[in-house]
Formats: structure tokens, sequence, C-alpha cells
């Protein structure tokens, strides 16, 4: 029975920490949104250190991973970067 209540506790503990990141990832997103409605419809001009740094993770995520949460660019924007 003791493995079995270990067992638990770590599964209750994993499924807080992907709740915990499910919300991280919403609040960032609805954060980007605001941030992209004061922009008031400009196009978002990228340094190419800051187009290096979002490349990078990028590229962690692969392109399914970023269609769920890219908002700045496009997923193809961002990896097409990684190539050069």
């Amino acid at each position: 029975m003791q493995p079995y209540l270990w067992q638990f506790f770590v599964m209750a503990f994993a499924g807080w920490v992907n709740r915990f990141q499910q919300d991280a990832i919403e609040y960032l997103k609805e954060e980007n949104r605001v941030l992209r409605e004061q922009l008031g419809g400009r196009r978002l001009r990228f340094t190419d250190a800051q187009r290096r740094r979002l490349a990078a993770k990028a590229r962690t995520l692969g392109r399914d991973g970023l269609k769920e949460i890219a908002d700045l660019v496009t997923p193809d924007t961002l990896l097409r970067c990684t190539k050069s």
C-alpha cells in the first residue's frame, strides 16, 4: 500500500505543476494581446538579437508547440530564422 500512496502524491504534484504552467502560458498570451492592442495595429520590428533569442526558444518547441502559443510572429517565420 505504501508505493501506491507515494505514486498518488507524485501524480497529484505533477498535475498541479502542469496546471500552473498552463495558467502561466494563458496569462502571458493575454499579456501579449494587451500589448499588441496598445500598438494599434502597427507592425512589430525586432532587432537581430531579438530574432535570434526568439528563434533559439522556437527551435526547442518545434512547429506544433509554436502553433499553440506563438502570438507575435508565425511559427514559419520563427523557424525560418533558426535555419540561418
